[in-house]
Formats: structure tokens, sequence, C-alpha cells
């Protein structure tokens, strides 16, 4: 008979064991898509500080690191970076990355599963420096036009959401056709919408990601489900020739030629 003293430790074991497995799992989930949650995790920190600061103060560090017309020209490189570990938020910085840790995990977990580290990187960069360049473009147009205030040079643009509006985008090549189209529809007029009404700056920035994630189909070639890359024949290769087949080595089973 089994008394309680006896049944802890294997009560205790049971515990252990499922705690591993569900460590063991997390650690596979996360792994699997490195870059991704490398991304999460400077985003909490970055989110963490935030919250830590008066709003003068959150103004002036987001200010500074900010993709306007007037670090674009100065310091390029450090506010394209920069920009893209921090998001934009009132009072609600941590509700604001819950929110962001979810699409991440919606959209750029699978992407990054399904491209590689290395190539939803390439997608990602290139849909927040593409899009940053030609909706700042257009804000500098208007500016120098009369149809924006000079003041606009200094405003505020951080943030990740050109990069997930490109990743969004490059998924519609994951999925089967026909359902592909459908996709790719509904994440050209939701990002569409905004345009109808607005026309911020920032509305023609998503939209212009999306055109360049959807742009990125070279990127998802050899990928499963994408598409296949070019084959020698494709390339205007000759194909190499098939080998002969050997003839028998005894005459009586020799296959005789006119």
């Amino acid at each position: 008979m089994t008394t309680s003293d006896d049944s802890a430790p294997a009560v205790g074991r049971r515990h252990s064991t499922r705690a591993r497995s569900i460590a063991h799992a997390v650690w596979s989930y996360v792994r699997r898509a490195p870059g991704t949650f490398v991304w999460l995790a400077i985003l909490l920190i970055t989110t963490t500080v935030l919250n830590q600061l008066s709003p003068e103060l959150t103004r002036e560090v987001l200010g500074n690191r900010s993709t306007n017309l007037h670090h674009l020209s100065e310091d390029p490189l450090h506010v394209l970076v920069a920009s893209a570990l921090w998001l934009p938020g009132e009072q609600t910085w941590y509700w604001s990355w819950i929110w962001y840790a979810l699409l991440f995990n919606i959209f750029h977990v699978p992407a990054e599963r399904w491209l590689g580290t290395l190539r939803w990187l390439a997608v990602v960069v290139i849909a927040h420096v593409g899009a940053t360049y030609l909706s700042e473009g257009i804000l500098s147009w208007e500016i120098h036009h009369g149809d924006a205030p000079a003041g606009d040079m200094f405003t505020l643009d951080v943030g990740v959401s050109y990069a997930l509006a490109g990743v969004v985008a490059m998924l519609a090549y994951r999925i089967p056709r026909p359902w592909r189209f459908t996709y790719a529809a509904a994440v050209l007029i939701w990002y569409a919408i905004p345009l109808l009404f607005d026309q911020d700056f920032t509305d023609v920035g998503h939209f212009t990601a999306v055109l360049i994630g959807f742009a990125c189909y070279p990127l998802a070639l050899g990928r499963p489900g994408a598409g296949k890359l070019p084959g020698p024949d494709r390339l205007g290769r000759r194909a190499s020739p098939r080998p002969r087949a050997t003839r028998p080595r005894y005459g009586w089973s020799r296959a005789r030629r006119d």
C-alpha cells in the first residue's frame, strides 16, 4: 500500500517532467524563428524604458530616433535602424508591445520559418527602408509645394509597421492557389482603405510596404509553395545528354541492328 509520503516524490517527478516538456516545446518554437524573437526582446526592453520616462522625455527619445526628413538628411543609417527598435504610443506601452507580439507570431514567425532568417530579414529591411524613403519623399514634395507645413520635416515616425506590412504581403506566396489571390486582394484592400480617407504619409508608407512585399517574390523562389528556381534548361542552357544504354555482353542476347 502506497503512503502519501511515497507518492509525493512521484508527483514531483511528474510535475518536473511536464515542466521540462513545456520548456522544450517553447524553446523549439522560439529557436525556429530566432530573428523574430530577438527583435521582440529588444522591443520589450525599449518599451520598458519608455514606460519609465516622462511624456516630455519620451517625445525627445523617440524624436531622436525618428525617420523624419531632417534625420534622414543628416544620419539616415542611424535612424533607419533605431526607429525599428521602438514602438510609438502614449500611456499604453505594454499593451502596444503585446499587440505587436501577437502580430509577430501570426506573420513574422511563419515567414521566417518559411523563408529562412536571412531571406526574411531581407524582406524586413527592404520594406522598412523602401517604404520610409518613398513616404518621406512624398512628404518632402508636399512641403516644397506648400501642401504640408515645413514643420513636418521633424514629424515623429518610428515603429515596425512598415516591415510588418511587407512581410504580410510576402506571405501571400506561401498560401496555395487559388486562396493566394484572395489573401493578396484582402491585404491590398486592408491597406488601401486608409488612403481613401486620410492620405497620411504613414498610410502611403504602409501601402508602399505592401507593394514592396509583393515585389520580393524572387526571395521566395525555391521555398515550399512559391515556385521553383529556374533550371539549366530554363536559363537557355543545353541539358546534359542522357547516357546511352549499355550493350549486352553476350551475342545471343544482343539486339541486331539493320
